[in-house]
C-alpha cells in the first residue's frame, strides 16, 4: 500500500512540475510510461493460463 502512495507523491510532483515550468510535453509521456506498466504487468499475470489453453 505504501508503494501507490509513493506513486501518488510522484505523479503529484510530475503535475507541479509540468504546471510550474509549462512542460506539458511530459504528461503524455508520463502516461504513456504507466499504461505501457500496466500492460507489462497485465500480460505477466496473464501469461499462466494463456498456455493452458493451448
Amino acid at each position: 500500500m505504501k508503494k501507490f502512495h509513493h506513486l501518488g507523491n510522484l505523479l503529484r510532483e510530475v503535475w507541479r512540475f509540468a504546471r510550474q515550468n509549462k512542460a506539458w510535453w511530459i504528461v503524455p509521456t508520463i502516461l504513456a510510461l504507466l499504461i505501457l506498466c500496466l500492460l507489462i504487468i497485465s500480460g505477466q499475470t496473464i501469461a499462466p493460463f494463456i498456455y493452458t489453453l493451448f
